[in-house]
């Protein structure tokens, strides 16, 4: 009787906010998704609950599906936004308006300073990867996404072939591939790589010698 008391309790707190969400689409949606960001980035696709997702959002699954379709759906719509988040940021730094060291410099701490601060986005890409981009295939939205970027990383390298700074075979993908992976083999490997070596990567001083490594290697890279 203790649990079911308590059980009602629960439910009670979160009747009132269903109602709330009900009354308001976009808030649900919102909701929804931030939610199975969060089921979704913890347990992968194939542990995620869609129980868990609505009981987070203080929804019901009738909504989830009304929304999203089903699970399947669910998940591609939290990739997509995963992607679009850091895209959107990356929009904003607007590199090309940068000389082309500064530009490259500020795109590898940018990258590296959102897999610090979006532990959740490496543990989507570590899902999806599990499962050959099963999901992210069916996206076009994402291919447009990242049309951009590589089409502003380029023009930033040609200047800077222009201008005898960087090497004329640098290739943008390669650029940003070098970016990404050192940022993320270090911190999806950090608690392994700690035990192994007897050094604490999570430590503030190593997080900040190994931003000063990624910058430093991504340019030398590229240098004329």
């Amino acid at each position: 009787m203790e649990g079911a008391g308590r059980g009602g309790k629960t439910t009670a707190k979160r009747r009132p906010r269903e109602r709330v969400l009900q009354r308001d689409p976009e808030r649900t949606r919102a909701a929804i998704l931030e939610a199975a960001t969060q089921e979704f980035a913890e347990n992968g696709m194939g542990g995620a609950r869609v129980d868990a997702i609505a009981e987070r959002a203080g929804t019901n699954k009738r909504m989830l599906y009304h929304y999203f379709g089903d699970k399947e759906q669910l998940y591609l719509h939290v990739l997509e936004e995963a992607y679009v988040g850091i895209r959107t940021a990356e929009r904003a730094l607007h590199i090309g308006d940068r000389s082309p060291e500064e530009g490259i410099s500020d795109l590898a701490l940018f990258t590296w300073r959102y897999f610090l601060k979006h532990p959740e986005f490496l543990s989507l890409l570590g899902t999806e990867n599990l499962h050959r981009a099963r999901w992210l295939r069916q996206s076009v939205r994402l291919k447009e996404l990242h049309s951009h970027l590589l089409g502003e990383l380029e023009q930033v390298l040609e200047r800077g072939k222009k201008a005898g700074v960087f090497i004329d075979s640098a290739d943008p993908l390669n650029v940003y591939l070098t970016i990404a992976s050192l940022g993320y083999f270090y911190l999806s490997n950090q608690y392994t790589l700690s035990t192994i070596f007897g050094r604490e990567l999570a430590q503030p001083e190593n997080i900040d010698a190994w931003e000063r490594q990624i910058v430093h290697v991504t340019l030398a890279s590229i240098k004329a």
